[in-house]
């Protein structure tokens, strides 16, 4: 098989204008001519081996990032957004895309964030006609997708919450729950257990923080970490959001829970650690659930977030979707995207989760663009803890590209030479030109249609 090429224009530029350099001394540096550097910049010509090494030696820099997924995401994004069909007569070509994500990242961010806002004011006026004329019927960016994007965009790490979770960890030693109970009372408030249905209530005025009793170990402990987070670690949430610079007071809001929740799950789960455990028992989530006292999706989740520089973990995908096939939580290090808009590829081992409960499921699966995958899914039961009250039901999804796979413990005895073994998987019916699929419930945007009135397949039409 041929070594991929490696096309890092945009990384490469953003190298050297960060330390400072012109074009002449940068390529002086590396040991390269100017036009080779101009080129190399310009995605013209794939990034050398020995520019690699030279980043890394004469830079120190972490020559991973290289090859991180920006491009890919971006432009399994900028094909969802093309998949609309305001473009249905002028769709470009998927290089144009590729290229338009690879060699200019912040106008395809703009173009991304563009129809969002199309589509966000088509929305509100065709469900708020009475409200036109209104001051408050302008459209706004929706905050929960502004927020999915910043963690999309930072790969679902984010350092200097990762590294204040890690020491707080390491402070606290093996009574994690213990610590956290100790910082609040530290900061004035007392937990208490109390029989209800919220997990957490902060009752400002008594000083009290309730935490419910019906909820699982793990749950409690996360809740109380959560808590510690918004009370002693504020300054830095703080500092973040003011770097993610967000649209709206809405999206910053929900962005301080998001990165109070991520630092209840790094201390939780303290990132060297995790990483070393879970290296050691080639990622067995049921092996880290018990070793950290965790939820397998509390175990899942963290798995989607080891990216931190200079010591990442294998790149994985995090999804978990309700019976419904709602996407109600997503995370990719790796090249797979999912859906924005409307439910996960129904073709997705994910959606059998809920027919064998309380087992994995592993599937070996080809998304359209030929890239491989290992995938594992499992359905959660997230009960109320009392009689009467409703449980909700999810399935969880984790997995990585098959280069991975001899790092999972799931991968053992699965075929992953033959290719009869790979399922193939989509995106959404919309930007996946499988002809044949018979799971397919709209056509494909970029291809003609031919209709035979005198021949019924599984599907009413073929894709030419």
């Amino acid at each position: 098989m041929a070594t991929q090429k490696l096309y890092a224009g945009a990384k490469l530029r953003e190298q050297r204008l960060k330390i400072g350099l012109t074009q002449k001394d940068f390529a002086a540096r590396l040991g390269v001519s100017l036009p080779y550097l101009n080129q190399m910049e310009n995605n013209n010509r794939p990034v050398s081996t020995t520019v690699v090494l030279a980043l890394a030696s004469e830079f120190g820099m972490d020559v991973t990032e290289l090859g991180s997924g920006d491009t890919e995401r971006l432009t399994s994004d900028m094909q969802e957004v093309l998949a609309d069909p305001l473009f249905a007569s002028d769709i470009p070509a998927l290089a144009d895309v590729r290229l338009a994500a690879s060699n200019a990242p912040g106008l395809a961010r703009a173009f991304i964030a563009l129809h969002q806002s199309y589509r966000q004011a088509h929305e509100r006026l065709a469900s708020l006609d009475e409200a036109l004329g209104r001051e408050d019927a302008r459209p706004t960016p929706s905050p929960w997708e502004e927020v999915r994007d910043f963690f999309h965009y930072c790969d679902n790490y984010i350092d200097a919450v990762d590294h204040a979770a890690e020491r707080f960890a390491s402070r606290a030693g093996l009574d994690i729950r213990g610590a956290a109970v100790a910082a609040l009372h530290t900061a004035g408030l007392t937990v208490v257990l109390t029989d209800m249905d919220a997990l957490r209530l902060l009752d400002r005025g008594r000083g009290e923080v309730h935490i419910s009793a019906r909820a699982q170990p793990e749950t409690q402990t996360f809740q109380l970490l959560l808590q510690v987070a918004l009370v002693q670690h504020n300054t830095l949430l703080e500092a973040t959001l003011d770097l993610a610079r967000f649209h709206s007071p809405a999206a910053r809001d929900i962005a301080k829970i998001g990165l109070a929740n991520y630092f209840a799950g790094a201390a939780l789960l303290p990132y060297g650690a995790f990483q070393a455990r879970a290296q050691a028992c080639r990622h067995d989530l049921e092996v880290l659930a018990q070793h950290f006292g965790a939820s397998i999706e509390q175990i899942a989740h963290r798995l989607s977030t080891m990216q931190r520089p200079g010591a990442k973990g294998v790149p994985f995908f995090f999804v978990r979707v309700d019976q419904a096939g709602t996407i109600t939580k997503r995370h990719s290090a790796t090249r797979l995207q999912f859906a924005r808009f409307g439910g996960a590829c129904p073709l997705w081992n994910v959606h059998r989760a809920f027919e064998t409960p309380g087992q994995f499921l592993r599937q070996l699966a080809e998304t359209p663009d030929g890239v491989r995958y290992i995938s594992i899914a499992r359905d959660i039961s997230k009960s109320a803890g009392r009689f009467g009250a409703p449980t909700r039901r999810f399935a969880l999804a984790l997995g990585c590209e098959v280069r991975h796979a001899s790092q999972l413990v799931y991968a053992d005895g699965l075929d992953l030479t033959r290719d009869s073994a790979f399922e193939p998987i989509g995106i959404s019916c919309r930007i996946c030109d499988r002809k044949n699929c018979h799971q397919r419930s709209v056509p494909p945007l970029e291809r003609n249609l031919v209709v035979d009135p005198d021949r019924r397949d599984v599907l009413p039409y073929r894709v030419d």
